[in-house]
């Protein structure tokens, strides 16, 4: 198949990488030309993924009209900010029933759209799809197994686009919960801040495992809210990946939750990580979202106080511990 992805960072890489080594023809493409001078001349990623190296039959570009040239999938693999600007810049060139899968995680702070939202707006006539689950760059260039979802509205887009990515160790399901997914890997990044703060802070295990359970709590209410699956957020695309990215010094959004727990501004955590970090922009919007659904993220406000508001992480966490008495699922019977 001819694959191109959109976005050259450490996911769009990472998977480029791994579509190559499926035997695939991959063009990895990327609107910053320092980044591309870099792949083509050391075919290494040296700032996201220093020592892979990219095969030799990978084009790298940024001639974007090039890229999206009838290619057999288009991987949407830049941060989600940059998704609409992308998604308006090649929908002329994409032909109808193009099959795009998105790939990265995030919620427009304006619209309030996911990012399959925004491309199916914009890019009417193509097929989206996503791609999501506990999966670390820097783990899945190296063949570390992994496991993930893609979620379609067709059966077919979600068993093309598994076809094209499963290998031995990347083991690809289907689900038809698109909105499930989506909020899944954009609100756990907002919950990977709050993780961060806690180690920042210098709290342990007990505090994590109960920020954990809460959060996906929090981030399941609001996705049946919308419309989402529960047992979508029982699976990879919900505690599996929030787990991952609550855990890991791999997660931007749990080291800028860290540096902000030491003491750090957020627009200090931010210029230190110096990467997008996703759930910063999550945060806002799915504030916004618990209040437009009536749905309780308590977590999810504290996170906003201290992000936006000035209010200290300690500050936050103490004011979640002393709310009033609740019953842990208030929908059970006595």
């Amino acid at each position: 198949m001819k694959v191109t992805f959109l976005g050259a960072g450490s996911w769009g890489t990472a998977l480029a990488i791994m579509l190559a080594k499926n035997n695939h023809n991959v063009i990895l493409w990327s609107a910053v030309r320092s980044e591309i001078d870099m792949l083509a001349r050391y075919r290494e990623h040296k700032d996201r993924l220093p020592g892979v190296k990219l095969p030799d039959s990978i084009i790298v570009t940024t001639d974007i009209a090039f890229a999206v040239e009838r290619p057999d999938l288009i991987v949407f693999s830049v941060a989600s900010p940059y998704v609409r600007t992308t998604a308006e810049a090649i929908s002329r060139y994409v032909r109808f029933d193009q099959k795009i899968v998105n790939v990265a995680k995030g919620i427009e702070d304006e619209t309030l759209y996911t990012l399959v939202d925004i491309i199916s707006e914009t890019i009417p006539q193509a097929k989206v799809c996503v791609l999501s689950g506990p999966s670390h760059a820097e783990e899945v260039s190296i063949g570390m197994p992994t496991t993930v979802v893609v979620g379609a509205k067709e059966k077919e887009t979600a068993d093309y686009v598994q076809d094209i990515f499963m290998n031995d160790r990347f083991r690809v399901y289907t689900s038809p919960d698109v909105i499930g997914i989506e909020l899944g890997g954009a609100i756990k990044n907002v919950i990977a801040l709050a993780a961060g703060i806690i180690d920042g802070l210098g709290y342990q295990d007990n505090t994590k495992a109960a920020l954990i359970t809460r959060g996906m709590t929090e981030i399941s209410r609001l996705g049946v809210a919308m419309g989402g699956k529960l047992e979508t957020f029982c699976g990879l695309s919900g505690i599996g990946d929030l787990i991952v990215t609550c855990t890991s010094n791999h997660s931007r959004n749990h080291n800028a939750g860290y540096l902000i727990g030491k003491g750090k501004t957020t627009e200090e955590a931010l210029a230190e990580v110096n990467q997008v970090v996703e759930g910063v922009n999550s945060a806002k919007a799915a504030l916004k979202l618990s209040q437009k659904y009536n749905v309780s993220m308590p977590i999810v406000e504290a996170i906003n106080e201290v992000l936006f508001e000035g209010k200290t992480a300690q500050e936050a966490l103490e004011e979640l511990l002393k709310r009033d008495k609740k019953e842990e699922y208030p929908e059970l019977s006595w």
